[in-house]
């Protein structure tokens, strides 16, 4: 019988090594955070959205592809079923992080109406065939309510997960637990980690809880001023996928013995899972930092326009409105004449050109001009953002 001591202890015992790694985190995001230009980092935050749905599908076996996941985000869906339904499910997770990254969470990260707003905007969006759950011993089906609790018992692997009428108690000391004032800050960036695992042990709905944890995990991190649109521990979680799950499971385990802590559950498996994850997040700051240097983005993008050029699938003077907006973030139409140095109709048709191809984006007819990102030169531009074979 699960009690609320059964979830015991919500934190790894203090110690040197968490706490490193959430110093060099802070520091490392805080950095990374301060380098891009505000509107920069909007084209960017575009792009890491749908690379941190790519990866988080990928964890739960649903290998949806980048194209595909572009392609959705503009409408364009598969005629066969099961691929649709696939890029209605990207689509949703990067709405939900939309969301998040906006500042449109109604409710606090760390509350049960925050828990069940995330699996609810993100289920909502769901196509029906989505949310039957079939009981794999059974056979029988399930039709999963967004925002809702679960009201059946589950295992998961070798998890039995908390009885249905022990979820709405776990979650309420789940939220009191780490929502603690007296936590330092270090306690906090440290408690994501451990709140990671403790939410995906409560498993809390029908189905969902892996992705639901993870934005559950973005967000709270954006809490903590260390989160950010910019880069995705999702893409960690999921190169390194046979420790995450293995980790995550060896954290489900009973206690060791008297020397590991005084809870119900496993205190060196918790605290393993949590030094896991926080090396994921600051792995993914790293990554993101190096491959975002301006100086190397502009090495990149050049490399690659001077290609296009050569082969005349973009005109001259294409180079100086592409690095204009890697170093202001944007500009207004009227510069286009002077950085091109062009008269008004040729400056126009680079533009057109480059806008045409989606290297260039603009909110509308006569708007400012930023990046953009198209999913055909993401390799060119940054490289192992997503696997080789796409």
């Amino acid at each position: 019988m699960v009690s609320l001591a059964s979830m015991e202890p919500l934190l790894p015992e203090s110690n040197r090594d968490l706490e490193d790694l959430a110093i060099e985190l802070t520091s490392a995001a805080s950095r990374f955070a301060a380098r891009l230009h505000p509107i920069m980092r909007a084209s960017v935050g575009d792009l890491v959205r749908s690379m941190n749905c790519y990866y988080s599908n990928l964890i739960e076996g649903h290998n949806t592809l980048p194209i595909d996941i572009d392609r959705a985000m503009a409408g364009d869906f598969a005629q066969e079923p099961e691929k649709r339904n696939l890029q209605l499910e990207a689509r949703a997770h990067i709405e939900v992080q939309q969301l998040i990254d906006s500042g449109e969470m109604p409710f606090p990260v760390l509350s049960l109406e925050g828990i069940c707003w995330l699996h609810g905007e993100f289920c909502r969006r769901l196509p029906d065939d989505l949310l039957i759950v079939r009981n794999p011993d059974t056979g029988e089906e399930i039709k999963m309510v967004p925002g809702r609790l679960r009201t059946r018992h589950v295992k998961v692997g070798e998890h039995i997960a908390p009885e249905p009428d022990m979820i709405e108690p776990l979650l309420k000391r789940f939220v009191e637990g780490y929502s603690l004032k007296m936590l330092s800050k270090l306690q906090k960036i440290i408690s994501v980690g451990a709140s990671h695992h403790r939410l995906t042990w409560i498993h809390p709905f029908f189905d969902g809880n892996g992705r639901v944890s993870r934005l559950f995990s973005h967000a709270l991190l954006r809490d903590l001023g260390i989160g950010s649109e910019l880069w995705s521990v999702s893409r960690g979680l999921a190169r390194n996928e046979s420790d995450y799950k293995r980790l995550l499971s060896q954290a489900d385990q009973p206690r060791r013995g008297d020397l590991d802590g005084r809870g119900n559950l496993t205190q060196a498996g918790l605290s393993e899972f949590t030094a896991f994850f926080l090396s994921c997040c600051l792995d993914q700051v790293a990554f993101m930092e190096e491959l975002l240097k301006p100086e190397e983005l502009l090495n990149r993008i050049e490399i690659w326009c001077s290609e296009e050029v050569q082969m005349q699938r973009l005109p001259k003077g294409s180079w100086p409105l592409l690095r204009e907006a890697v170093l202001s973030g944007e500009f207004s139409r009227s510069q286009v004449q002077a950085l091109t140095g062009y008269q008004e109709r040729q400056a126009r048709t680079v533009l057109s050109s480059l806008l045409n191809c989606g290297v260039l984006t603009s909110a509308s007819a006569k708007g400012k001009v930023r990046l953009g990102f198209p999913i055909d030169i993401i390799e060119r531009w940054l490289p192992r953002l997503y696997p080789a074979v796409r």
